[in-house]
């Protein structure tokens, strides 16, 4: 196996993009909902436009040079290329930092923040503060391979990003992460705490209550709960228990795939009931298009298949940070996480934000990863 690191430039074939031009407008439409809300799906009305918007004015070649101002890199790690962005900063005692995604994101995610995190300094904030940002694609999603064998996992992803950071020689660092990137940074620090010194996470659903809930907090993760498991977690159960059925349609339909997507941006962003509330037209289709471009739906829903049911909840005993967003799939519980973060150093409930923080909240996740990283330097 190479260890070598090979540097990496998003360029996506001409041919993809004529073939996705010629998809989307020949597009079969399904008939429109119902209702005249969301209750059934993304209306009709606004995949259609979304879809016009997509084939005739988004360009994609001005957004490729956009996420390309970013150093990026491949190595092989047991025989999978893993892709990631590793941004250094100009200033001499950066701490590493490693973030990871999750579904349905992407390092897309990370494009308003990797600049304040890696130089505060140009950004209106301090050099103390800085990070040497590494962020890497998981395995299936985008620019990284796609397994060719079962297994891949969170615990084996927390291995493999441990191995990964000693490849680029940080014997100590960060780590951070939303939604999978949850799961998988929680076994980065219970899988390497020599050189993991503490984590930071926005969502914890492996977490639960010891006894009956009574507090406010535990009330609404329980009303989120429910919500949840009645009306927003079919895309889940598909993912993983049938994620190569799901393929063939969001494999040849762009639409679909979009739809697919678009309506996770709706349910789980602080947008008062329209994803562009929260997001621009334009950072919700570059997000696609790393699923589309790279033909990742079925690879990258197979973490569900790999995950659900057969990783570990390991208790992590590194100091546990936790950024709190009110409109997250569940918001974190102190209560209930206790068990498996025993030592949680810093605690924020922030007033604004969803499940894609860095995305939607730039300021507010970079203001928050500096005051915890501040408390282990």
């Amino acid at each position: 196996m190479s260890e070598e690191i090979r540097p990496f430039t998003i360029a996506v074939p001409e041919s993809v993009l004529d073939d996705l031009k010629n998809r989307l407008h020949h597009t079969r439409w399904p008939d429109r909902e119902l209702v005249d809300d969301w209750s059934q799906g993304v209306p009709l009305h606004y995949v259609r436009e979304l879809a016009a918007y997509w084939a005739n004015e988004y360009d994609w070649r001005s957004r490729e040079t956009l996420l390309n101002r970013f150093d990026q890199y491949v190595t092989e790690i047991d025989g999978l290329d893993i892709h990631f962005i590793h941004q250094r900063s100009p200033h001499p005692d950066a701490i590493p930092l490693l973030i990871t995604h999750g579904w349905p994101g992407s390092i897309v995610e990370f494009h308003k923040v990797i600049e304040p995190l890696t130089d505060p300094v140009a950004h209106g904030g301090d050099a103390a503060d800085a990070f040497q940002v590494i962020a890497p694609s998981l395995p299936g999603f985008a620019f990284s391979g796609k397994p060719r064998e079962t297994g891949w996992g969170v615990e084996k992803i927390g291995a493999t990003w441990a191995t990964l950071m000693a490849r680029l020689g940080y014997d100590r660092y960060l780590a951070q992460g939303g939604d999978w990137g949850s799961a998988v940074t929680s076994q980065v620090g219970a899988q390497d705490p020599e050189h993991c010194a503490s984590i930071h996470l926005t969502l914890a659903m492996s977490a639960r209550p010891k006894s009956t809930p009574t507090e406010p907090d535990e009330l609404h993760a329980m009303e989120r709960i429910g919500y949840y498991l009645n009306w927003d977690s079919g895309y889940s159960t598909q993912q993983k228990t049938r994620p190569q059925t799901l393929g063939y349609g969001l494999a040849d339909s762009p639409a679909g795939q979009l739809a697919w997507i678009v309506e996770k941006f709706w349910a789980w962003t602080d947008c008062d009931g329209h994803p562009e509330h929260a997001l621009t037209r334009d950072e919700m289709l570059d997000n696609v298009m790393l699923y589309w471009a790279t033909d990742s739906a079925t690879s990258s829903a197979r973490i569900y298949w790999e995950s659900f049911g057969r990783a570990n909840r390991p208790v992590v005993t590194v100091p546990t940070a936790f950024g709190v967003y009110p409109k997250e799939i569940v918001p974190p519980v102190r209560n209930w996480v206790a068990e498996l973060y025993p030592d949680v150093i810093h605690w924020t409930e922030h007033p604004k934000g969803g499940h894609f923080a860095a995305f939607e909240v730039p300021d507010t996740f970079v203001a928050d990863l500096r005051a915890w990283a501040r408390l282990v330097r």
